[in-house]
């Protein structure tokens, strides 16, 4: 089976090491994909020089999206493994834009990966 990400031809940005495209398949508005150019199965397989290149590239990536979507905030997340929901094996970070009222409520964000523990135990 070919990878879709080392066969991709699209790029919205790119570094010398990882390209930028949106999500087919978006949670939000603008959700994007920040994917190395060199196929590696998860974010433990990339080298630290590629992680420091992913960072610098997210922080460009969320500057084009607060000029195009001005979103509220930000959920950003890797899936390693199939026990954790990963369906490509080829690294790729996700970027997804949040919107006032996009959920009703989004107190827990990534926690609601498992929805039994989204919410918090006490009250504050």
């Amino acid at each position: 089976m070919t990878c879709p990400f080392c066969t991709n031809q699209s790029s919205l940005l790119e570094s010398e090491t990882f390209f930028v495209m949106f999500d087919r398949y978006p949670v939000s508005k603008g959700h994007l994909l920040l994917i190395p150019k060199a196929h590696r199965t998860d974010y433990f397989a990339l080298s630290i020089e590629e992680k420091d290149s992913l960072s610098r590239l997210l922080e460009e990536a969320k500057l084009l999206l607060d000029d195009l979507y001005k979103p509220s905030g930000y959920n950003i997340g890797f899936n390693c493994g199939a026990a954790a929901g990963q369906t490509i094996f080829h690294c790729h970070c996700h970027l997804i834009p949040r919107y006032e009222g996009d959920v009703p409520q989004p107190r827990g964000g990534v926690r609601g990966v498992i929805p039994a523990h989204k919410e918090y135990p006490f009250n504050d």
